[in-house]
């Protein structure tokens, strides 16, 4: 008997009503963000989350965690159901589902110092305080790759890769089950993202964490994920091992993504691109 999935969601909704009228709001269309998607993420592994931008990856992420509402639909945290679950009766269950944040340079406050970015879940959790929760953001800050003086500096004094490091540090605090890691390296010049990508690998392989990765580029996802789901226009319309979804694409749109994916010869990428065309 196989082991349930650590998070399990099913026909996932999220639609944003489109509203008109100067006295009266009155919906007129919705915007389907999220219409209708269903996958599973057993323990320790990484699901792969691709689509181009608009494509309701970031949407479904927030739906996930409960930040917004969806429509409908089911989440499945270890077997229970938070779907609809309130503010209050999420907030145990906060500690098992973090997120890391695309944008390194907004998701910090630039008026807190690192030992209080990442300190902070740990004391809203009431897990550390005093001496204690200062030698635990440490460890934490060398882990992910940083110093334990970096304690007190504030973000600006940090790189784009050093500040993601730090949100992967946040993140990690309360020592999480789930990790959604929407775009965590978008924002990122190409030899920072490999460092960051191999970060979160070693990081599953030494915490057993569970990742949804979120991502436009199929070539990062392929790297770090065990299975991919492709999502297009609220949807997922490819879904496999990432071997399967890279080397034997069935959709059209998955094949468009990998023919966007650099190629360092010209010609092999020319060839490429000029397949991807021909199979459109």
């Amino acid at each position: 008997m196989s082991e349930a999935p650590l998070l399990e969601v099913t026909d996932l909704v999220k639609h944003f009503p489109i509203k008109s009228g100067i006295l009266i709001d009155r919906e007129v269309d919705q915007v389907r963000a999220v219409d209708g998607i269903s996958f599973s993420i057993p323990r320790g592994q990484t699901l792969g989350l691709v689509g181009e931008s608009g494509s309701g990856k970031s949407t479904a992420c927030r739906a996930v965690l409960q930040l917004i509402k969806p429509t409908s639909g089911s989440v499945r945290f270890e077997g229970q159901e938070i779907a609809g679950l309130s503010r209050r009766q999420m907030r145990p269950l906060r500690r098992q589902m973090q997120m890391i944040f695309q944008d390194p340079y907004a998701s910090l406050n630039p008026r807190k110092r690192v030992g209080q970015i990442v300190g902070d879940p740990l004391k809203r959790q009431k897990v550390a305080s005093g001496s204690d929760l200062r030698k635990r953001v440490q460890e934490l800050l060398e882990r992910v790759g940083l110093a334990s003086e970096h304690y007190n500096r504030f973000p600006h004094e940090f790189s784009g890769g050093q500040r993601q490091r730090i949100g992967i540090a946040r993140a990690l605090a309360l020592q999480p089950k789930l990790v959604i890691a929407d775009e965590p390296v978008s924002a990122l010049d190409v030899s920072i993202q490999a460092q960051i990508i191999n970060l979160l690998d070693d990081l599953q392989d030494e915490f057993g964490l569970t990742y949804l990765f979120v991502a436009h580029d199929i070539g990062v996802v392929r790297h770090i994920s065990d299975r991919i789901a492709v999502m297009h226009n609220g949807k997922i319309v490819e879904h496999g091992t990432a071997d399967q979804v890279c080397e034997h694409p069935a959709d059209d749109y998955t094949k468009q993504l990998l023919a966007a994916v650099p190629i360092p010869d010209p010609r092999e990428s020319r060839e490429r691109r000029q397949g991807a065309g021909a199979a459109g």
